[in-house]
């Protein structure tokens, strides 16, 4: 069968609004007119997408692994209609994605000064996306931290980075110099198999309230900075690698000469970083992170 985007769009919309009369506001139908198409869907996939009560909207299994399918479809299908429309406008634009922390402007700088007829979009990448926006298009580069899956993807080591340990300054341990990886023990880790955060911003202001600690990038420590957060060394911690990607079937044009320049610049960048500031310092002074 042939996957009717519209419907899929209803079903998205209903899925997340959980009721179908907000759903059709928010698609500006009428309600019976979402019904039908909801019911029609159902019929050419043949299968329930939702259980109905009275009172209530609920995904059933189907529906839960459509909607989770559901927003990677809509988006390679939006980013594809896109470059569609560029390619007749005879426009170049390069989508330059990046994990929190690192920085990519040197890199565009040098490359605009040499493409100045590419438009250079940036795409900060939240911590759970990793290298999923250059899979779907979303971004055509990517400034990443390992881990990731680097199956069909071309990488470029640029370097390495420590990570310190962000605690609450009312924290036992906040006044000690440095840490190891055995003081933590049985500290509740922010991340880990713990909690989960949906960005920087919760995860500092839960590690602030006493909820846990975490263990980020120096990079995205020296980008935070507030006085009620220490960022400490942890002298036994292993580097993480840091590195340039681009798909393997976007290895020309554009991404390729982008590639090249931002390795150069990126690289050299890393090493002055490194020279002036070998190691982060025991106790940041009030940083901000991922």
């Amino acid at each position: 069968m042939d996957l009717d985007l519209r419907k899929l769009r209803y079903f998205v919309a209903v899925a997340e609004h959980r009721h179908f009369g907000r759903a059709a506001q928010a698609l500006f139908i009428a309600q019976p007119v979402l019904s039908r198409q909801i019911r029609a869907f159902e019929q050419e996939l043949g299968c329930s997408l939702f259980t109905r009560t009275t009172r209530s909207v609920e995904l059933t299994p189907a529906g839960i692994q459509l909607y989770d399918e559901a927003s990677r479809i809509t988006t390679v299908v939006d980013v594809a209609l896109r470059r569609v429309h560029e390619a007749q406008r005879g426009e170049q634009r390069l989508v330059v994605a990046f994990s929190a922390g690192l920085h990519v402007s040197d890199a565009i700088r040098a490359f605009t000064a040499s493409h100045p007829k590419v438009v250079v979009d940036v795409f900060p990448l939240r911590w759970w996306e990793r290298d999923a926006p250059l899979r779907d298009g979303r971004a055509h580069v990517g400034y990443l931290r390992r881990p990731f899956d680097d199956s069909g993807l071309r990488t470029v080591p640029i370097g390495h980075e420590t990570k310190v340990a962000c605690l609450p300054v009312t924290h036992p341990l906040a006044d000690r110099s440095t840490l190891t990886s055995a003081d933590l023990d049985g500290e509740p880790i922010l991340g880990g198999r713990m909690r989960r955060t949906s960005s920087l911003e919760e995860k500092f202001e839960l590690i602030a309230s006493g909820q846990g600690i975490a263990l980020v990038p120096v990079s995205v420590a020296d980008s935070y900075s507030r006085p009620d957060l220490v960022y400490l060394t942890v002298a036994d911690a292993l580097p993480v690698e840091t590195c340039l990607a681009v798909p393997e079937s976007s290895c020309a044009g554009p991404a390729s000469d982008f590639l090249d320049i931002a390795t150069a610049t990126l690289r050299r960048h890393t090493g002055d970083s490194e020279r002036k500031n070998p190691g982060p310092t025991s106790r940041a002074p009030v940083p901000s992170t991922d």
